[in-house]
């Protein structure tokens, strides 16, 4: 029994060790390819809310990384390449980006990585030129993504048989306990998408039920701030508003989503109809962050006088003191 579960959990280890291998490396790959295109494009369409909220889903969908993107836009508004104002749009669109991983996530393609992976691979190791290697590793760790969730699903198959463990994960019913999980889950690995796609595999072997996983997934909304936060250290206080504006969404949003959370699966099951619960997840992400989004998207130009109100940037400070009379 003991060898059986150790056994279990090291394949589970395994792909989960994978997952993250891949997710990082694609998204380097990914930047790589298209890191100073996408600057550009968050420089150039972020005029105005809507479009920054649009660009920074496109952008986030692209790169298949929403901390990579808000990382991205923290970086830019440090350099004074992107206003702060701007920046929020892009925060509220990666969120949205963000979730159509989870979208993917629900297909069963793992056992067709190899389509991605063998190409990848050729591409990779006889290529002369670097963009190629470069679109080959991309492509290698696309289909590694998916093959790593799939060695994660086939790991969790067995647990059916664990008394212990289908209590545990009933537990996570409960939603300060099943967010209090999916939040330390993802400081910990620092991917809210391992988490998404471990929770959906879970969801997928009819060891998850929908409820554990809307509150696993409201959880792992808050861990991700964790990266972002991290990178605003040293950048200078509209950097730091960025991130500051990231994690008020984000615990605004799953405080609402806590307290509404039955009314809210409720409506997602009755959205999705008949669709298998990994399903209905994934399209509790997306329209848990949609609606997130409505609701922040008029409140931008408040949250942006706050912010600046609370931490003005240093020269506005300055000038502020040295206007006071003596």
């Amino acid at each position: 029994m003991n060898s059986s579960l150790l056994s279990i959990c090291l394949l589970a280890v395994s792909g989960l060790v994978l997952f993250l291998y891949a997710v990082s490396r694609l998204a380097l790959a990914l930047r790589h390819v298209a890191g100073e295109r996408m600057k550009g494009w968050l420089h150039r369409f972020t005029k105005t809310v809507p479009m920054a909220i649009l660009t920074g889903a496109v952008v986030t969908t692209l790169l298949d990384s929403s901390s990579v993107v808000i990382i991205l836009a923290i970086a830019l508004v440090s350099a004074g390449a992107l206003p702060f104002r701007n920046s929020l749009g892009v925060v509220l669109g990666a969120n949205i980006g963000t979730s159509i991983s989870s979208q993917l996530f629900a297909f069963d393609l793992g056992q067709y990585a190899v389509v991605a992976m063998l190409p990848g691979l050729l591409l990779l190791s006889f290529a002369k030129k670097r963009n190629k290697r470069t679109i080959g590793r991309a492509l290698f760790c696309f289909g590694l993504l998916f093959f790593s969730l799939f060695l994660i699903g086939e790991a969790a198959a067995p647990l059916k048989d664990y008394a212990t463990v289908q209590t545990w994960l009933l537990k996570l019913e409960n939603p300060v306990r099943g967010a209090g999980a999916g939040a330390l889950i993802t400081l910990l690995i620092q991917s809210s998408s391992a988490t998404l796609g471990m929770v959906i595999k879970l969801a997928a072997k009819g060891l998850l039920t929908l409820p554990a996983g809307i509150a696993v997934m409201l959880g792992a909304e808050l861990g991700t701030c964790s990266d972002t936060l991290l990178a605003t250290m040293g950048r200078g206080r509209p950097a730091l508003k960025t991130g500051l504006f990231h994690l008020g969404f984000n615990l605004v949003s799953i405080t609402v989503g806590l307290l509404l959370i039955h009314p809210f699966t409720a409506l997602v099951m009755r959205l999705a109809g008949q669709a298998e619960v990994s399903r209905q997840i994934a399209h509790a992400h997306v329209l848990f962050n949609v609606a997130g989004v409505l609701v922040f998207a008029p409140l931008v130009p408040l949250c942006q006088r706050l912010l600046d109100a609370w931490l003005p940037d240093q020269h506005q400070a300055v000038r502020s003191l040295t206007a006071q009379p003596a």
